[in-house]
């Protein structure tokens, strides 16, 4: 009897248990359902965009209107004020009474500073006094005592570095600029550095120091905070435009466009202002990281799409996203990895330069252009593949074209842009903390910022659903109009279903199921 009543009281627990498990699996099919694009010869039941519907006359005024807008930016970047303000010392100004003219040490006093001046940097150009010297290579060694001047006139000491090693490199009269100092933030109203450079001789000086122009920086709040604004209004009214149609019905470009916004918003950083409130290298890090995160989550969204268009129906997450994601992560891994790598060892030491990791510094880099070199391929050869096998299909290769055009110029203005802010030393050593030494005005700064936030609003425009959007999708719904609405598509993009054995496979599909329902009805 003991047994039969352990069992009775097993039995209901264990029918319980087995009922609330199928529900789980039942929850999670429902969900897996819900976000599983259609297949087969549901896959026109996918949310139309308003790609669909332009003429060619509204897809050039579409890259007018985007062409327009970008240029706009880059002529009130060229009236901004200049982004990087210098005050200039002459060595011969500089030498005091126990120091000597070639190697010091120089006395220097940096201008009064403001939280709008966001960095400084103390930068020295050496020139040969040799006329007829060649290019020519010479190790010498700086040494440096930094002290901060606080409001109330306090002096305390920072950091003393001894017999630091630099390597100057000059051509015929010109030598490169060296960095001596840089602060990622700015804790003190003035500082003072006593500098002296050993093993140097028939050499002239010119030191500067270089800060941010306040005046840039009032624009810079200003612009971030208006490009903010705009991808929060652009992000809400995409996402309103979706709210008619359930998320499997979505296309792959409109997912996307629902991750790359918010990232968007992030990469405008709403939080920059922090960094003028709190002295601290936390808000400059965080600009660093959602600016990486975002251009990685760009290149991810190229792969995705140029794939996701020929692979239609379920994507599995092994073997369609896991790849793309080892690619695109390997290439943010290295960008934090190298903005961290040098924010921390010049917290911890100011006159840091690359030369003391010159080993792992140039192995993070050349690891960073092969798997540069190796996205760059792969995003060439799914392109290719996919204008092979979607050129006669008129939905996918209007999808196609017109990403395809649109980001090509985008990167085409990119390149122009490097080109003209870094020279043909776009990877030069050091360039981490250099990069921001070489803005000359307001738009460079406004030309970059303005091209992404201004190709995501034409893509969020393009592949947002137009108002008429519901029913059309409700005619798509039923059978009997699916093909009327194919015989619509054959008007507008002028192809033959007759010539697609694919499309006359679907529509067949369509036709012989609608007519074994009606028998069965």
């Amino acid at each position: 009897m003991d047994t039969d009543y352990s069992s009775g009281l097993e039995n209901p627990l264990y029918s319980e248990l087995k009922y609330f498990c199928k529900k789980i699996q039942e929850a999670y099919q429902d969900l897996k359902e819900d976000l599983t694009p259609y297949r087969d010869d549901r896959f026109y039941r996918l949310a139309p965009m308003r790609l669909y519907t332009l003429s060619k006359r509204h897809f050039v005024l579409v890259f007018v209107v985007f062409l327009m807008c970008f240029g706009l930016t880059v002529l009130i970047g060229i009236a901004g004020p200049r982004i990087i303000a210098e005050q200039e010392h002459n060595a011969d100004q500089l030498k005091s009474a126990n120091s000597s003219m070639k190697t010091g040490p120089f006395s220097l006093d940096s201008p009064t500073l403001t939280t709008y001046n966001q960095q400084l940097w103390l930068t020295c150009v050496m020139q040969a006094g040799n006329s007829n010297m060649k290019d020519f290579k010479q190790n010498f060694e700086i040494n440096l005592d930094l002290k901060g001047t606080k409001q109330d006139a306090s002096v305390l000491h920072i950091k003393s570095v001894q017999q630091k090693s630099r390597m100057l490199h000059c051509g015929a009269q010109k030598c490169d600029e060296i960095i001596v100092l840089h602060l990622g933030y700015l804790n003190y109203t003035r500082y003072q550095v006593s500098v002296s450079f050993q093993g140097l001789e028939n050499i002239s000086y010119e030191i500067k120091w270089k800060m941010y122009n306040p005046i840039f920086s009032q624009v810079e709040i200003w612009f971030r905070f208006v490009f903010v604004v705009l991808t929060f209004m652009v992000t809400c009214l995409f996402a309103h435009s979706l709210r008619k149609f359930s998320m499997r019905d979505w296309g792959i470009e409109q997912k996307w466009m629902s991750i790359l916004l918010p990232l968007l918003l992030l990469y405008n950083d709403p939080f920059f202002p922090l960094s003028f409130l709190v002295n601290s290298w936390f808000p400059g890090t965080l600009d660093a990281f959602f600016q990486a995160l975002f251009l990685c989550a760009l290149l991810l969204f190229w792969l995705c799409v140029y794939h996701g268009i020929r692979v239609q129906g379920e994507r599995k997450f092994l073997t369609f996203y896991l790849p793309k994601l080892i690619i695109v992560g390997l290439l943010w891994l290295s960008a934090v990895t190298l903005g961290v790598w040098q924010t921390v060892n010049e917290l911890q030491d100011p006159t840091y330069n690359y030369k003391l990791d010159i080993a792992n510094f140039q192995g993070m880099k050349v690891f960073f252009l092969i798997v540069v070199a190796f996205y760059i391929l792969y995003l060439i050869f799914l392109i290719v593949r996919a204008c092979s096998e979607l050129k006669n299909m008129p939905y996918s290769d209007l999808r196609l074209k017109f990403l395809t055009a649109l980001t090509f110029v985008v990167l085409v203005i990119s390149m122009v842009i490097l080109y003209l802010r870094f020279g043909a030393k776009a990877l030069q050593d050091n360039f981490v903390a250099e990069l921001s030494t070489h803005y000359q005005n307001s738009a460079e700064f406004l030309s970059f910022y303005g091209l992404l936030n201004f190709y995501l609003y034409t893509l969020a425009f393009v592949y947002s659903p137009s108002k008429n959007a519901l029913y059309d999708s409700q005619l798509k719904d039923n059978p009997a109009f699916s093909m009327l609405n194919d015989s619509d598509d054959e008007v507008i993009y002028g192809s033959d279903y007759e010539e697609m054995p694919l499309q006359n496979g679907r529509a067949n599909k369509v036709t012989t199921k609608y007519q074994d329902d009606s028998d069965s009805d």
